[in-house]
């Protein structure tokens, strides 16, 4: 559309089936540079992925011709389709299908940077369950316990 402009920026949170601890330094440089790669592909534009052994972060910039859902549809099910046929794993691997989604200003945007490029160190302090209920407090998210990321049961 001529004379839209917009600069929206979003941080989606996603964690594997059941917060099962498999990303392993092995492979997982490969893996976030694949979920970039899918995000980009859906035209809107990866900032950073990064992660830990369970979940992920992903910072892009968006358009509004395009859906967070979308994009994050895409990007889970493409890589996890790709961590299945790479073989890297001895089982089936799967995200959990939910995923949280943050948006942010243009000046807010390099403490995000900073703060998922540096997740191995973030999370020696803090558990993943610890901060994605801080980052829904913070963002005024309203939420049903029983709705958050599984535990492995």
């Amino acid at each position: 559309m001529p004379n839209t402009y917009s600069k929206m920026y979003c941080q989606a949170v996603f964690a594997v089936k059941y917060r099962k601890a498999v990303i392993q330094d092995i492979f997982k440089s490969e893996l976030y540079a694949v979920i970039g790669n899918l995000i980009n592909e859906t035209g809107a534009k990866t900032l950073i992925v990064n992660g830990h052994f369970d979940h992920v972060h992903c910072l892009f910039q968006f358009y509004p011709k395009q859906a967070v859902s979308e994009i994050m549809k895409s990007a889970k099910a493409k890589s996890s389709k790709w961590l299945n046929e790479s073989k890297l794993l001895e089982h089936r691997f799967e995200w959990q299908s939910a995923f949280g989604a943050f948006t942010y200003s243009e000046r807010e945007v390099v403490n995000i940077f900073d703060y998922v490029k540096n997740q191995e160190n973030h999370h020696q302090k803090m558990t993943f369950r610890e901060e994605y209920l801080m980052m829904l407090k913070a963002h005024n998210i309203d939420f049903l316990p029983e709705y958050l990321f599984k535990e492995l049961e």
